[in-house]
């Protein structure tokens, strides 16, 4: 009897062990057949390659496996390797560190001075084109710097740790116009503005009306098109364009035919000095003052049919996607006001000591600045990986919501956190803690409220479940 049940015992592990085995086998080659191998195959996320009888697959940024017959060795070379979303190329780190250092030197200075104005200095605007951060991604061919979306990220992130006014010039300059009239411009199109767009002429990307907010297509502006079809008149007016005072081109969105609604939404490139066109006076806003923000008024400004972007009718369609990459440069912009309310808070709390110690070792701090820092690297991580899927062609929608509605919330949190930090002093102007409180608010309002975030959030993930 003893021997029997010795013997069933050992049948049902053999025969388990065998079950794992197979499942184990489906499992990696199910996984060798997502990553289509071979060797001339490679994706985003999953790259496998063969060589020598060594088949590696990387199913992620941050894990990997290996399956090596026995007599093979586990090195393999730098470039067969994923890094993770937060490690960057010698390119990317080239000009995030040329940012970080031109705001250090250049910007920081400025800052209070320009807050108290209301008005970005037109040296920091030059400074901008003469460093190449105005043309991210416009190819050397038109005179721009042809780095990648992610590079462009990251200015804008550097210098939202210095002062997200100028960063917010930066972001909407390259993530929206400069993206648009490379994306949909004609070559003619191409040819006259992304040179300029590269090297001297701000942009603004005119959108907003006073009934069309986040009812965006709800706009008023009309384009009525002349007899011969070589020009379009614009009537209207535009609310909260940024860059409008500092701006040298303009992409209007107007309607050329109401009974067609959204879809006689159609976008047009409109020269700042174009007769009829008037930048009123700049809003008195709780933050982001330096930022200009003002109404723009269209008086019958005919505007020729070979500036308008794209084609006709299709405006809307390409306001919904370049807003959608938009909103990755405003979740960078975010993460830079975050760590920047770090760079004040963090000096200050390891140099002050009360009671015989400093701030930084009393662990009811140790345990909220660690919060701060944890946050700030989820939503690095959350936004750079969506920078990768935009770069790859994946489909980046929720994440990129998702990008923009968390940073917003960090932020919001760690300038709060900070002043409470800092105690008095933060309250005060001498540091610029309470301008990274004002200045983070409009994170979670322009370019898709926080709840348009959630909607759109929401809507992907009922359609994943369906």
């Amino acid at each position: 009897s003893y021997f029997k049940t010795l013997f069933l015992v050992s049948c049902h592990f053999y025969i388990m062990s065998l079950a794992y085995c197979r499942t184990a086998a489906h499992r990696v080659a199910r996984s060798l057949q997502r990553s289509d191998i071979s060797s001339s195959t490679s994706s985003p996320f999953c790259k496998a390659a063969r060589h020598n009888h060594k088949i590696q697959c990387t199913v992620s940024r941050t894990f990997s496996a290996s399956l090596t017959y026995p007599d093979e060795s586990m090195e393999h070379s730098y470039e067969q390797r994923r890094l993770p979303v937060t490690q960057f190329t010698e390119d990317e780190e080239m000009i995030r560190d040329a940012a970080r250092h031109w705001a250090d030197e250049e910007l920081r200075p400025l800052v209070r001075e320009m807050d108290n104005e209301g008005k970005t200095r037109p040296e920091v605007v030059q400074g901008l084109f003469d460093h190449g951060f105005m043309g991210m991604e416009i190819s050397e061919e038109f005179g721009g710097s042809g780095m990648n979306f992610t590079s462009a990220c990251l200015v804008v992130e550097e210098l939202s740790r210095v002062d997200p006014s100028v960063s917010i010039m930066v972001d909407i300059h390259n993530t929206l116009t400069n993206n648009a009239v490379r994306f949909w411009g004609s070559e003619e199109l191409k040819e006259k503005w992304l040179p300029r767009l590269a090297s001297e002429a701000v942009s603004s990307f005119a959108l907003s009306e006073a009934g069309s907010g986040t009812d965006a297509f709800a706009l008023k502006t009309t384009a009525t098109e002349s007899p011969d079809g070589s020009y379009y008149t614009l009537n209207g007016e535009k609310l909260w364009i940024s860059n409008s005072r500092e701006a040298g081109v303009f992409l209007v969105f107007a309607n050329v035919d109401h009974s067609l609604k959204h879809k006689g939404i159609t976008a047009f490139m409109v020269d700042a000095n174009t007769e009829g066109l008037h930048v009123g006076k700049a809003e008195k806003k709780l933050g982001l003052r330096a930022s200009s923000t003002c109404p723009v008024v269209l008086d019958d400004v005919k505007v020729d049919t070979a500036d308008i972007l794209g084609e006709v009718g299709l405006g809307y369609k390409y306001c919904i996607n370049i807003l959608n990459e938009g909103r990755i440069g405003i979740a960078s912009q975010q993460i830079g006001i975050a760590k920047g309310c770090m760079d004040i808070a963090m000096p200050y709390l390891n140099d002050r000591s009360q009671f015989g110690t400093k701030l930084a070792d009393f662990q009811g701090m140790e345990h909220q600045y660690a919060q701060i820092a944890t946050e700030i690297h989820a939503a690095e991580i959350m936004t750079y990986n969506t920078c990768r899927m935009k770069e790859n062609g994946i489909p980046f929608v929720k994440e990129a919501s998702m990008a923009k509605l968390y940073s917003s919330q960090v932020a919001e949190k760690a300038a709060s956190k900070s002043i409470e930090w800092l105690g008095g002093i933060g309250f005060t102007q001498d540091l610029l803690a309470e301008k990274f409180f004002r200045d983070c608010k409009v994170g979670s309002i322009y370019e898709g409220t926080s709840n348009i975030q959630l909607q759109t959030i929401a809507k992907r993930i009922k359609d994943e479940y369906r």
